[in-house]
């Protein structure tokens, strides 16, 4: 177990593993590091130093008695970046993805590039759910699941549930200009049966200066354990790959073609 104070919280961390430039992996709500370092974890190190962190409330790091906000998940990642003290590419499913690019905004000195994963960048851009609370039928999974880590133990589930929905229901509140503003190069990857709306998905990749789009055929929010062979080979590609892309018949890009 490896653990680091954090803007004055304990977080537990995992030590980066592989070799070459440094990738951060960014778990997703109500989700742990374990998730994303069990499904393209694997397929990272082979050419990366991959390491992450369970953010507070989630995995092994305990809760406060603040709300969840994607502002305050960006504060802590880039604490665990400047603890780490290199550059890194910023992986992030969900709400990691969120986060990645909100650190991407906020501090591009410490982002090579960003995989953003089933993100969202208004909360109106996702479809039509059920909300996940203490009363679905999948939440006495959940409580075990969540039980085995969490510091608090399973009696600490629901309230985490609800910080969980309240933040999806009420943020983020970006706009195109928020996006437009960052700098770093961004891979946008959904499901073809994702969360988000396709107009969504298709304005946020427009929105941004230097972006890249990647929608994965017969899969759903859970691309990375669906398809997780191909969904690795294009994130490895993406963070290897010259940049700006040089196609052979550019439209959009054509302002930088040669």
């Amino acid at each position: 177990m490896a653990y680091v104070d954090l803007l004055g919280q304990r977080t537990w961390y995992q030590p980066a593993k592989g070799r070459g430039k440094s990738v951060v992996l960014l778990h997703g709500g109500l989700s742990s590091t374990n998730s994303m370092w069990r499904s393209i974890g694997p397929g990272l190190r082979q050419h990366f130093s991959v390491s992450g962190f369970d953010r507070r409330g989630h995995g092994r790091s305990a809760d406060t008695d603040a709300p969840f906000s994607y502002e305050a998940m960006a504060d802590e990642t880039i604490a665990f970046l400047e603890f780490l003290g290199r550059r890194s590419h910023l992986v992030g499913h969900s709400d990691g993805g969120i986060v990645a690019l909100a650190v991407a905004r906020r501090r591009p000195d410490l982002v090579r590039r960003v995989v953003a994963i089933g993100a969202n960048y208004h909360h109106n851009g996702l479809m039509a759910m059920e909300p996940f609370t203490p009363e679905s039928a999948s939440f006495p999974e959940f409580v075990e699941g969540y039980g085995a880590m969490a510091p608090e133990g399973p009696a600490h589930a629901a309230v985490v549930v609800e910080k969980a929905r309240h933040l999806v229901e009420s943020e983020p509140r970006w706009t195109s200009r928020y996006l437009a503003a960052i700098e770093r190069p961004v891979l946008v990857m959904a499901g073809d049966d994702d969360v988000t709306t396709f107009r969504h998905l298709a304005s946020m990749y427009e929105a941004l200066r230097d972006a890249e789009l990647a929608v994965v055929p017969g899969t759903s929010h859970g691309v990375l354990k669906e398809r997780r062979g191909l969904a690795t080979r294009l994130i490895v590609e993406y963070l290897k790959s010259s940049l700006p892309p040089r196609t052979r018949s550019p439209i959009r890009r054509r302002e930088v073609a040669p």
